[in-house]
């Protein structure tokens, strides 16, 4: 007789990790870019590009609401997955602690951020 095949979960944080991936890679360098170095230096836009009337009303905004959380979520599942396999890759086996504390902090990031971002109102 067939024993039936054990479910996983690591599918659901693969995905995360790709996405958080992808996203890293796509935007990371240029919101380095934009908020580090054309902002303060005044190149590219102007010196109240990211003043706090503008940064409130972009957070305030739907869409400036989605961008947000979605970086702020995805970069924090795959740092968290990173970093869990990284533990592993150093000889570090934690574990359900491991995994309680790398994918607990994404999760506690992520609703940190949905929580933050719906208190500002819209």
């Amino acid at each position: 007789m067939r024993r039936p095949l054990k479910r996983s979960n690591a599918p659901i944080f693969w995905g995360l990790f790709g996405a958080g991936g992808m996203l890293s890679a796509l935007l990371g360098p240029v919101l380095v870019l934009i908020t580090g170095l054309a902002v303060p230096l005044g190149l590219l836009f102007g010196s109240d590009a990211m003043s706090y009337q503008n940064m409130l009303a972009f957070a305030q905004n739907w869409l400036g609401k989605a961008f947000a959380f979605a970086v702020v979520s995805l970069f924090l599942w795959h740092a968290g997955h990173r970093i869990f396999h990284s533990l592993h890759d150093i000889g570090i086996h934690g574990g359900p602690l491991a995994k309680l504390v790398c994918y607990g902090g994404a999760l506690l990031g992520t609703l940190v951020a949905a929580f933050s971002l719906l208190s500002i109102g819209f």
